[in-house]
């Protein structure tokens, strides 16, 4: 898949643990691992939007474009 979620890194450099982020955005710890692993076929704006303002960050930290060859 050509979107890479970058998420454990910004989550390191914030120093934000999965049930922390989980709990702040309100998603289960669940769904967070499936976004963090690059398993999520989709992602909603509010979600993005709620990572951003809990990471104090831009959707481009988190989410990256790879070509498929490139990899």
């Amino acid at each position: 898949m050509p979107i890479i979620v970058n998420l454990d890194v910004m989550m390191a450099r914030r120093h934000k643990g999965a049930g922390e982020l989980a709990e702040e955005i309100g998603i289960t710890p669940a769904n967070l691992s499936i976004l963090k692993n690059n398993k999520a076929k989709a992602v909603r704006f509010s979600t993005l939007e709620a990572l951003c303002k809990a990471l104090d960050c831009q959707p481009g930290d988190i989410l990256e474009f790879v070509e498929e060859d490139a990899r």
